[in-house]
């Protein structure tokens, strides 16, 4: 197996640079191109961390057979929690990252928000399935209400903050990938 040649496909699948991914993991540009090159073979922990920056994991990367899954349940949900802005973030598939596309469902409690996604390239989706939210996108505003759904590009910052009484839940899908 070429890993470093493995990583560069990955890599360049995301549209990562060199030093991009070398940022998202702490290492410099320098050493993923000697990676990518076969010229230095990382540690198990830091090929890790780049394989985690990539949307991998060491199962799927050292396996010959393509994962062509379908349907996901409860248990390859990955959620988080950010109690200071008021918002759980599930992620309903896994490692989307490496997609060209990344749903989460996103519930925002009352006076919450979402982190503020900076601008990139790409598209951005979203429908509210319960409460009402406020989308800003640069230094515009837009009240969406259950039932109603946004679609934007990306090209400014954006972020969803509770625009209700009681908690709002967003299925949020961006392309590329940037949550």
């Amino acid at each position: 197996m070429d890993i470093g040649e493995k990583i560069k496909q990955m890599r360049i699948k995301m549209n990562l640079t060199q030093e991009e991914l070398a940022n998202r993991c702490e290492l410099s540009k320098g050493f993923i191109s000697q990676v990518e090159r076969n010229l230095n073979s990382p540690s198990i922990a830091t090929l890790m961390d780049i394989l985690e920056a990539l949307g991998g994991d060491l199962k799927s990367f050292f396996s010959d057979s393509d994962n062509n899954e379908v349907v996901f349940g409860k248990d390859d949900v990955f959620v988080q929690q950010d109690a200071n802005l008021g918002h759980i973030i599930h992620w309903v598939i896994p490692n989307a990252q490496k997609n060209m596309m990344e749903p989460i469902l996103i519930k925002i409690v009352k006076s919450g928000r979402s982190n503020v996604n900076s601008a990139h390239e790409g598209e951005v989706f979203g429908y509210v399935l319960k409460g009402s939210v406020l989308l800003h996108l640069g230094e515009r505003k837009f009240n969406v209400k259950r039932g109603e759904s946004f679609y934007h590009s990306a090209n400014e910052p954006y972020y969803l903050e509770n625009a209700g009484e009681g908690d709002a839940e967003i299925l949020w899908i961006t392309t590329p990938p940037n949550f």
